[in-house]
This record gives structure tokens, C-alpha cells and sequence, in this order.
């Protein structure tokens, strides 16, 4: 049997994805077109609708936000992602179509497309609302607005955005705080951009837990000079990419019935479900962080293992359970209260009860990665293998 992932949510997915290098009458941007068409592959991925554009004309632009007006109507969850110029004026924020000359305060209105024209067509019957700005980049354009069109507060880093308490609520998110700038990147992308692809479809992990992992990496990608801001008011928990690490599931034909070897031994002979590619990519990713163990001998419960970790081998499991734990047996759980403890002080082990446990370990294999086990995930991994060969 193989671990499989939870069918594709039924939930309607639709997003908006402009990026805009090519500037008419400023110096080219590297990466903005390249960021978005990058993120508009990924969005696709996670069962998106993607509407996307790439160095657009203000026509174009409007065109563009039409279309996604008319899709994203009653969307489970609304996206917008842009890459390129922007700017900010009297605390209103506007992108920039590639076609932007902003010579004086009358161009302006004419050239510029507000930010808020796209939250609009967000807010239409949608649940979930997400917004990702990579625009916050030293903005020429800007510069000359406030300096010859007598344009007052025009700049290049862009304003907050307060957030409308409607659905289930919105996630704003920045690649720079309110009114500082972005780096554009010297690598294929940009540090914000780089880092919201790495993060933003990680399996089972909220997206507000993942803009804390795109803060962090940017932050360290800076040198601590960038910051992303995030402002939400979401209700409820969004999770882009959902896998059941607990449902067992046959999803092709084996070859071959498992083997008595290592817990991977479920691993060979199954063919990936139609439609399933992406999700059972995942799991294999999983599956390549679990550890072997140091040798591929049998185990048996009285037996000396040889684990790969000094802290037990040469152990039997018979032996680490009458053992003190190296981990919390509680996730949390303060040192004071275990550490020093043995381990059937409070876990009433015995051949049994652990061969149960070795059970489920063994069918649903990624499950040794969930939660750190008292004796270390060797220990699980030991256990599995031990449940593959009857518990003996």
C-alpha cells in the first residue's frame, strides 16, 4: 500500500498574475515579467484559474482586470499577484503598464491603474481574498511625477492597505513594509517572488504560515534590509496544498507484494493516479526525508539495532522503551517535566501495544515524520520495519 493525498479540493481557485519588465520610458526591470510568469505556472499547479499578462499597455491592463472581473465573481479564494513598478500617491496605490510616460499630473490618471480598481473585482462574492505586491522597486517614473508634475506625496514605496472585514476574510502582502523599497534581485527573481514560490504551495502549511517562511527568507536574502509586510484578517485557515499523511490508499497496481526490507519497501511498483502527479510528487519528496537506518538486517524486538544514531544504537527496542526519552513524548511539553523520566512511566509499553503502533507506521510510512517520537525518528523507522516483519 503507498500513502496518498486527499483529492483535489472542490473549492473554486481564481487568480490574477501582471508582471511588467519592459517600461517605455524607463529603464528595463530583470525580473518582474519573468517573476509573474513563474508564479502563474505555480498557481496553476495549486487549481488555480489564472488569468495572467505580461508587460502590458494600460489598454491591455484593463482588458486583463475585465476578464478577471468576470471569472473570479464567487470564487472560493480571489489572488492577485504584480510584479513591476508601482507607486503611491496621497496613500493610494498605483501599478504602472509598461506604456506609463507620467509627464504631468494629467497623464497620471490616464496612464496609471489603481490598485484599488483591482480589489474591487476581488471583492465581488469571493470568500478568501489574497494579494501579493512585488512592486515596491526604486520607480523613476515616481521621481518625476513629484518633481515636474507637481504631483505632492507621489513615491515609489507603496502604501498600506486596510482591509475590508468581508468572507472569510483577506491576506496583503508586501515584498517591502509600507513606504520602503524592494530589491529587484540579482538572481532569476526577485527575493520576495523567490521566496512565495518556495513557500506558498508547501503541503499542508497555512498561508500565513508561509508568508512567516517568505519573511524570513527574504530577510536573510537582504541582509535584513528588506521586510516583508503582511497584513491579515483571515477567519478561517487557508491551506493551498492539503495532503493526508493518515489515508492509505492503493493508487496503481504493485508489482510485487512489499518485502521484509526497509521502510521504504512500500515505495516500488505503484503507478501515480491520473491527475494525482503533482500530489504524488510531494509525497515522494516526504518520503525521501526519512531516514535509513545504518544497517539492513531484520529486526527483532530483544535484538541490538544498529539505528545510525549513537544516542541508541547497538539498543534493542526492548531495552529504549524501559528507557529515558531524548524528546518530549508531548510536542512542547517542558523539559522539567520529562527530561529524565523513563519512558513506561507514563507509556504503558509492552510487545503488543508497540507492534500496534509499528502498524501503522509501516502502512502509512510519511507518519514517521509527523511528530518527533520520544526515542528519536530512527526509532519510528526501526519500528516500522520491525511491523514488516511480523513484530517478531
Amino acid at each position: 500500500m503507498l500513502l496518498t493525498l486527499t483529492a483535489a479540493s472542490a473549492e473554486r481557485r481564481v487568480a490574477l498574475v501582471l508582471g511588467n519588465s519592459q517600461y517605455q520610458h524607463a529603464a528595463p526591470l530583470a525580473n518582474p515579467a519573468r517573476d509573474a510568469e513563474a508564479m502563474a505556472e505555480r498557481l496553476k499547479k495549486l487549481d488555480f484559474e489564472v488569468v495572467s499578462g505580461f508587460d502590458l499597455t494600460k489598454p491591455q491592463t484593463q482588458a486583463m482586470i475585465a476578464q478577471f472581473a468576470k471569472q473570479v465573481r464567487g470564487a472560493d479564494i480571489a489572488l492577485f499577484f504584480y510584479a513591476g513598478h508601482g507607486l503611491q500617491v496621497a496613500g493610494k496605490n498605483y501599478l504602472l503598464p509598461v506604456d506609463a510616460a507620467l509627464e504631468d499630473e494629467t497623464s497620471f490618471d490616464f496612464e496609471a491603474v489603481p490598485v484599488d480598481l483591482v480589489l474591487r473585482q476581488m471583492s465581488r462574492e469571493t470568500s478568501i481574498r489574497l494579494v501579493f505586491l512585488d512592486a515596491c522597486r526604486d520607480n523613476p517614473l515616481a521621481e518625476v511625477l513629484a518633481k515636474t508634475a507637481g504631483v505632492n506625496g507621489a513615491s515609489s514605496g507603496l502604501a498600506e492597505i486596510p482591509i475590508e472585514d468581508r468572507g472569510s476574510g483577506t491576506l496583503v502582502a508586501f515584498a517591502a513594509s509600507p513606504n520602503q523599497l524592494a530589491d529587484d534581485g540579482s538572481g532569476e527573481h526577485s527575493p520576495f517572488t523567490s521566496a512565495l514560490l518556495k513557500h506558498i504551495g508547501a503541503p499542508n502549511v497555512s498561508i500565513t504560515g508561509a508568508m512567516d517562511r517568505v519573511t524570513s527568507d527574504v530577510l536573510k536574502a537582504t541582509a535584513g534590509k528588506q521586510r516583508p509586510w503582511i497584513n491579515v484578517s483571515l477567519t478561517t485557515e487557508v491551506v493551498l496544498h492539503k495532503v493526508d499523511l493518515n489515508a492509505p490508499l492503493i493508487v496503481g497496481e504493485a508489482s510485487a507484494p512489499p518485502t521484509e526490507g526497509g521502510s521504504d519497501a512500500g515505495n516500488t511498483g505503484a503507478a501515480s493516479a491520473s491527475g494525482q502527479g503533482d500530489d504524488q510528487l510531494a509525497l515522494e519528496v516526504l518520503r525521501q526525508k526519512i531516514p535509513r537506518l545504518a544497517s539492513d538486517d531484520p529486526i527483532f524486538f530483544d535484538h541490538p539495532i544498529d539505528f545510525g544514531d549513537p544516542a541508541i544504537d547497538g539498543k534493542s527496542i526492548a531495552q529504549l522503551i524501559k528507557g529515558k526519552p531524548l524528546f518530549s513524548p508531548v510536542e512542547g511539553l517542558d523539559k522539567s517535566v520529562w527530561e529524565g523520566k523513563h519512558c513506561d512511566g507514563c507509556h504503558e509499553w509492552d510487545e503488543a501495544r508497540l507492534c500496534e503502533q509499528a502498524k501503522n507506521f509501516a502502512t502509512n510510512d510519511v507518519s514517521v515524520l509527523r511528530l518527533q517520537h520520544p526515542l528519536g525518528t530512527r526509532f519510528k523507522v526501526a519500528l516500522a520495519k520491525w511491523a514488516q516483519g511480523g513484530c517478531k
